[in-house]
């Protein structure tokens, strides 16, 4: 009978492992296909809160069984930790720049080459006219249909391992529908506009640099020695080559727009607006469309690429030392035009920065009408010499962003005058500061009725407590009514105070009260950014979330234990400390708890069924090397969640070391001090109560 017994427990055990190995299979591939619907086909057919559920499920059934793990599963995607530097890729097929055409004679010209080089001068050739993303160029190698290598174009030979980094762009697949023994396809990572436009928004309310244009934004986000920086930039891609082909029966399109097609059936992000042009003059009038309705695209491009249709006939005409002869780039002329500076003003915002703004002579520059562009601080006015009553040069940088290009200092009459930065603030007549190190201007008065609009403004921001329908001109109406003094009067306001307002029915006013009560379960990283911490961006507050899981523990946090979040570095500690040294601002935080505003991530239950303390109870352990079902700040956390202490440094005072690949001198010392040492498999055991944490 116990024999009996013993049998059935081991085959309903192999049934059990059966089955959640079938499950993590299916739902590494349901994800894979929620994340493609998502980011590539702007088609999603579940929620948030769904898609949540299914990688929460993943990644407890790959706790559970670390044996399982897959480089490619979509849990992966952030799992690299800060690199020293990038390691040097030699790519193993040139990626060749193109030779540039900037007129429809030159295009002709092009195309007489073209036919004299393949012998068909009496003959028209195909074309396929692409979209030119203004973006970073990159190369990515799938092995038997997994991504394991990413590179930048660099210099056309060498390049930039860059694979951890592209790992965490969910546009791109981890594994594409095909199991090639080796593909490598060439694409642009690129930021959409209203992104970027926003990244840069939220830089200088922070008081960072500004990116210029939003290929200069890409560049930078993809070349972050963290991933997890790179992971927190709203990236995406297109691919639209293949360099390398090897070891398949697949066969791969001799025809381009075949190849694009097929780089979709793969899994890959392709642009479908592309047009075949039977001749050079088709091409020239697909470049006239493009030309006018370029500033219609969610992204930035900067030209057309021109290519020969035929595969082998790019073959036979082969390339120079830079560039192909078959394809060609025909550059968009530069959208510039010239208005007046009529006036210079300067707003408040926020956190104090006083913004110097231009007030233009309206004029119409790539499809919409500009009155005002940002002069950012006042070293920038002086840089550029722009004066009141100067004629001036301007553009949309990135096509998004008004921006002075020159003034046209030909055009002085001697009438125009010279603007200077205000001594005290425009709104509350204190006086200004500048920092040492800084090129903002400040109003330090912490009741400006500016900076409380601002403040109120950001956050009720979607990206902040998402409060639906409070927009900048309500909050103008509850601050001149003295209705709310700082964020969490808001949580005070009813519908009998929004009804003796302007423009407020009943219906109006219960709702918007609705929208705030609702906001208090925004979560703890929305509340974070919406505080408008200076530094602490979106991603920066989400992770600020996940390590400290409580605004109490947040702003119990030293600077030295800020800086061993990721992300977090130096200036930001101070930013963050200073913030929650201040008075009101601890009054805030707690009137904000009072009013019922949610403070704390949510903990995962993993006390035993008998009640008793959580598994790490009182236990220090530090995490070294790389885990394969974990990154590093999921380790602490899961740590933390534990009910143990998760530090950076071994001591005598250190119960575990869970160490990983590559783990280096923390496992040397750990092993000289006599520290218990786990492996990812054991350490998962004593997560789920199933080791000895004796």
């Amino acid at each position: 009978m116990v024999e009996q017994n013993k049998a059935a427990t081991q085959s309903e055990s192999v049934a059990e492992y059966e089955a959640e190995r079938s499950r993590i299979l299916d739902l590494r591939r349901a994800i894979e296909k929620h994340d493609r619907l998502y980011y590539v086909e702007d088609a999603p057919e579940i929620d948030d809160a769904e898609y949540d559920a299914l990688m929460r499920e993943l990644r407890a059934l790959e706790e559970k069984h670390p044996e399982l793990a897959d480089p490619a599963s979509p849990t992966q995607r952030v799992s690299g930790q800060p690199k020293a530097g990038f390691r040097t890729v030699q790519h193993q097929v040139p990626l060749l720049s193109l030779d540039n055409a900037f007129d429809a004679e030159e295009l002709r010209a092009f195309d007489r080459r073209v036919r004299r080089g393949l012998g068909a001068l009496g003959a028209p050739s195909p074309y396929i006219v692409e979209l030119k993303i203004d973006g970073l160029t990159v190369a990515l190698t799938y092995r038997n249909g997994v991504l394991t290598e990413a590179a930048t174009r660099g210099d056309g030979l060498t390049g930039e391992d860059i694979t951890a980094n592209i790992r965490t762009l969910r546009s791109i697949p981890l594994r594409i529908n095909s199991h090639i023994p080796l593909l490598i396809v060439r694409g642009e990572v690129y930021m959409p506009k209203e992104e970027f436009a926003a990244l840069n928004r939220e830089r200088e309310e922070t008081g960072q640099p500004l990116f210029a244009n939003p290929r200069n934004a890409a560049a930078g986000s993809l070349r972050q020695l963290d991933p997890k920086v790179t992971a927190s930039r709203p990236l995406k891609a297109f691919f639209y080559d293949i360099l390398v082909a090897e070891g398949s029966e697949l066969a791969v399109p001799d025809i381009q727009s075949q190849r694009l097609e097929f780089l979709a059936e793969l899994g890959l992000p392709v642009n479908r607006d592309y047009r075949v042009c039977a001749n050079i003059e088709e091409v020239i009038d697909s470049c006239a469309y493009w030309a006018e309705q370029r500033h219609k695209l969610s992204y930035d491009i900067d030209g057309l690429v021109i290519k020969l249709q035929s595969i082998a006939g790019r073959v036979e005409l082969g390339h120079t030392a830079k560039a192909p002869r078959a394809n060609i780039a025909y550059k968009f002329p530069a959208v510039q035009e010239e208005t007046q500076v009529l006036d210079i003003e300067v707003n408040v915002g926020r956190t104090g920065a006083i913004t110097p703004l231009a007030i233009l002579r309206p004029v119409v520059v790539a499809g919409s009408t500009i009155s005002r562009v940002a002069l950012h601080n006042e070293d920038y006015i002086k840089e550029k010499d722009i004066r009141i009553g100067d004629w001036v040069l301007i553009h949309k940088a990135g096509d998004v962003i008004p921006e002075v290009v020159r003034v046209l200092t030909e055009k002085r009459t001697g009438a125009e005058r010279q603007f200077m930065m205000p001594k005290n603030c425009p709104v509350c007549a204190q006086p200004v500061f500048r920092a040492e190190g800084e090129a903002v201007l400040r109003c330090v008065n912490e009741s400006c009725i500016a900076r409380l609009r601002e403040r109120l403004i950001h956050f009720a921001s979607r990206d902040a407590m998402d409060i639906d329908g409070l927009g900048p001109a309500i909050i103008g109406q509850l601050v001149d009514a003295q209705l709310i003094k700082d964020p969490a009067d808001l949580y005070q306001i009813t519908v009998e105070d929004l009804l003796k307002l302007e423009r407020f029915a009943l219906k109006s006013a219960q709702n918007l009260v609705a929208a705030i009560q609702k906001s208090k379960e925004a979560g703890l990283d929305r509340v974070i950014y919406a505080l408008g911490i200076r530094h602490v961006g979106k991603g920066a507050a989400r992770v600020l979330a996940q390590y400290f899981r409580s605004m109490e523990r947040l702003q119990q946090a030293s600077e030295a234990e800020l800086q061993t979040v990721p992300e977090v570095g130096a200036i930001m500690a101070d930013s963050i400390c200073s913030f929650f040294g201040q008075a009101q601002n601890q009054q805030l935080i707690a009137k904000l708890a009072a009013a019922g505003v949610n403070l704390q991530m949510p903990e995962a239950d993993l006390r035993p069924a008998d009640g008793g303390p959580l598994p790490l109870n009182g236990k220090t352990l530090v995490v070294t090397g790389t885990l394969t079902g974990f990154s590093r700040s999921e380790a602490e956390e899961a740590i933390r969640r534990a009910g143990g202490k998760a530090t950076s440094s071994v001591s005598k005072k250190t119960d575990f070391v869970v160490a990983g690949a590559e783990a280096g001198s923390k496992l040397d010392k750990a092993k000289e001090l006599g520290i218990r040492i786990l492996n990812e498999a054991e350490f998962v055991q004593l997560l789920q109560n199933k080791g000895s944490v004796e």
